[in-house]
């Protein structure tokens, strides 16, 4: 029984044995056929890297004056609105300060007032002089006349040629009188004088300064880096905290120069954050692709023209703007790490942009209104200064 069982034993085998290789060639072939399916149709198409971070705008909020710190109005981590005030310096020098360019802008107003009124005057004294001179002409033009006759003596005929000579002299020191009065004032109104628009700037400058001392925030956002503390004398430019606008952040990703070669403007990105992981998936495009490496614009760059040298694969920081909708709903932090991955399909687009960037890509009205505060406050002054004929109803 055995002796009959063995040659069909050792003759099924090799049968069983063909069947395996061949039902394995055959999910070879077509784990091949979908690799180059999944290749040619998806996976060409498609650039990803884990080596992204979240970028945005950090505001710095800096004193534009000397000050002492007596009050901070957010700390890390609060909400701001724009115009909001965040840190109050002391306001007592620049108080004082405007108050003495308000009284001095009064004064060079009236001053100037009454330059207007003395070029009248000169005016005026000068037309009785004329008229003086007239009757001087006259006079002697007679006399001149009865001394051709001998009817009065050529004593007195000097006499009135001298008073002639005296008048004219007066006329053409009264005419320099009025030139120079009039040069203070000529094609001007009080407002626009030179002296007053003088006074009108350090009074401008002064509110300004004390406008100033109330540091606000020129975007709306979230504080953050708080190293202000108060009784703290504060410099022009010194850092005081950063506000943070949420929705203007962007995935700084860092491809490798090998995978910018179907990179296009404008073509669609997923991302996905560690902070929500795969739950979270947001949209955003490509809106710069960098123009330089991040070894060349690091601080002490690369020096390969000098020693040894190996070759080492450069990284290029792309920008994708995420969003908006999405950011508001599940907000970033700054730093945080991303996973981008580009479509590469849309292959419309330019490497770099073909027009150049028109109006402002970020922007604060926010001290706008200090400037039209002033400029509403010196004509006020002015006003109050002019005679009543004289002011604007």
């Amino acid at each position: 029984m055995s002796q009959t069982s063995s040659p069909e034993a050792a003759a099924a085998a090799p049968s069983r044995r063909g069947k395996l290789l061949r039902g394995l060639l055959f999910v070879v072939v077509i784990l091949l056929v979908a690799f180059a399916a999944w290749y040619f149709l998806l996976g060409r198409w498609a650039e990803d890297t884990d080596d992204a971070y979240v970028g945005g705008n950090q505001v710095q909020i800096t004193p534009q004056i000397t000050g002492t710190v007596v009050s901070i109005a957010a700390d890390d981590g609060m909400k701001v609105e724009q115009g909001q005030l965040l840190v109050q310096l002391d306001p007592a020098d620049t108080e004082v300060a405007m108050q003495q360019a308000r009284a001095n802008l009064a004064s060079t107003v009236r001053q100037v007032r009454g330059l207007y009124r003395s070029a009248e005057g000169a005016q005026a004294e000068l037309n009785a002089r004329q008229v003086t001179v007239k009757r001087a002409r006259e006079d002697f033009a007679r006399r001149r006349d009865l001394a051709a006759t001998g009817a009065i003596s050529n004593e007195e005929l000097a006499h009135a040629r001298d008073e002639l000579a005296a008048a004219e002299a007066a006329v053409a020191g009264s005419r320099e009188s009025v030139e120079r009065s009039r040069a203070l004032i000529d094609d001007t109104v009080i407002a626009t004088q030179p002296d007053v628009q003088a006074a009108a700037a350090q009074l401008r400058q002064a509110y300004l300064n004390n406008a100033r001392a109330g540091i606000v925030a020129p975007v709306t956002g979230y504080v953050a880096r708080r190293s202000v503390q108060v009784g703290q004398r504060v410099q022009p430019g010194a850092a005081l905290m950063a506000v943070v606008p949420a929705e203007q952040m962007w995935v700084d990703a860092n491809f490798k120069e090998t995978q910018l070669r179907h990179m296009r403007l404008g073509q669609e990105v997923e991302l996905r954050s560690d902070l929500y992981g795969s739950d979270v998936t947001y949209k955003g495009h490509i809106t710069n692709l960098g123009l330089g490496t991040g070894s060349a614009f690091s601080l002490l760059p690369a020096q390969n023209a000098s020693g040894n040298w190996i070759k080492i694969v450069q990284r290029v920081p792309v920008r994708i703007t995420i969003d908006a909708k999405q950011l508001a709903e599940h907000p970033l932090r700054l730093g945080l790490s991303m996973k981008a991955e580009v479509n590469l399909h849309d292959q419309k687009g330019t490497v770099l942009p073909a027009e150049a960037v028109k109006g402002t890509v970020y922007g604060t009205q926010v001290y706008a209104k200090q400037l039209h505060d002033a400029d509403a406050l010196i004509h006020s002054i002015i006003q109050d200064n002019l005679p009543p004929s004289a002011r604007a109803s």
